[in-house]
């Protein structure tokens, strides 16, 4: 593979696989991300990720922006290609620096930007917003709960679904969506909760998403939470270029490795490729629109 541009010291993209039975959507990934151990010192090229991804029915792409220089890219980059839309937002972990390093009018003035941005027609979502307790500690916690429930009211204001980034904070996040009133349509973006909290999240409609880490041999609790979500529930995504699944885990993620992570998705569920797939694409149709 060359559209993966690499220096010497970087792994080498992997291989695609065969492509899948039917399209599917990566309903969340970030073209824009670069990072050195994963790429070398040069960002991968868009366009040749959207065409490998096309290569193995990966034909539609929601694009997350998570900060602002992400989310103004993000908006630029789709408004010429039909096959992606975008989600904007300010990661939680960026709310918590962004006060840290400039202070609170710097985080009101990032919000004014995604609520600029996400008026745009290209952008279906705003998210990936939640909380983050891995690395944000202390008085960053506060700003992140305050920043969450700020985006909760830009996707209701706008109508827009509500992507959610949770790590290690389950039974806050819960609390926060209870208490401010979730929007119409929201997701559970790289779901790492368990088989109740699944149930909770059905129970009210919300969508979950799953990601490479479902093939993970250590994830059993995952799995199981993906047999209890129903059929109407369940979308799939990257969150490259992070999470490759297995047989590639460790090496640069991206759309194009997508299917094995629907296969495996398929065979805990127990049904056929196809039959994911269908599920999984009109899942993505109904919650951001078709496109």
């Amino acid at each position: 593979m060359t559209f993966l541009p690499r220096t010497d010291d970087a792994p080498r993209a992997p291989e695609p696989p065969a492509p899948l039975a039917a399209p599917v959507v990566d309903t969340h990934t970030h073209l824009d991300t670069h990072d050195d151990r994963l790429h070398g010192e040069q960002r991968p090229d868009a366009d040749s990720l959207l065409a490998a991804a096309a290569a193995v029915e990966v034909t539609r792409i929601v694009q997350i922006g998570c900060d602002v220089e992400a989310a103004r890219w993000s908006v630029h980059m789709a408004q010429s290609r039909p096959e992606v839309i975008v989600g904007v937002a300010l990661h939680p972990n960026d709310a918590a620096r962004t006060v840290a390093r400039d202070g609170r009018p710097a985080l009101e003035a990032a919000w004014r930007e995604i609520a600029y941005l996400a008026a745009d027609p290209v952008v279906r979502a705003v998210g990936e917003t939640g909380l983050d307790y891995y690395r944000t500690r202390g008085d960053g916690r506060d700003i992140q709960h305050e920043s969450f429930r700020w985006h909760i009211g830009l996707a209701k204001e706008l109508d827009k679904v509500l992507v959610i980034h949770d790590r290690d904070a389950h039974a806050d996040v819960l609390a926060v969506l209870e208490d401010e009133g979730a929007p119409e349509r929201v997701i559970f973006h790289c779901f790492s909760g368990d088989a109740a909290m699944a149930a909770h999240c059905a129970e009210r409609g919300w969508y979950l998403s799953f990601a490479g880490v479902v093939t993970y041999s250590s994830a059993g609790g995952l799995r199981d939470a993906l047999r209890v979500v129903p059929d109407d529930l369940v979308l799939v995504e990257t969150d490259a270029p992070y999470l490759t699944p297995v047989p590639h885990r460790g090496r640069p993620n991206a759309s194009y490795l997508m299917p094995w992570t629907v296969r495996a998705m398929a065979r805990e569920r127990g049904v056929s490729e196809v039959a994911m797939c269908g599920t999984l694409w009109d899942n993505a149709q109904r919650v951001f629109g078709a496109w």
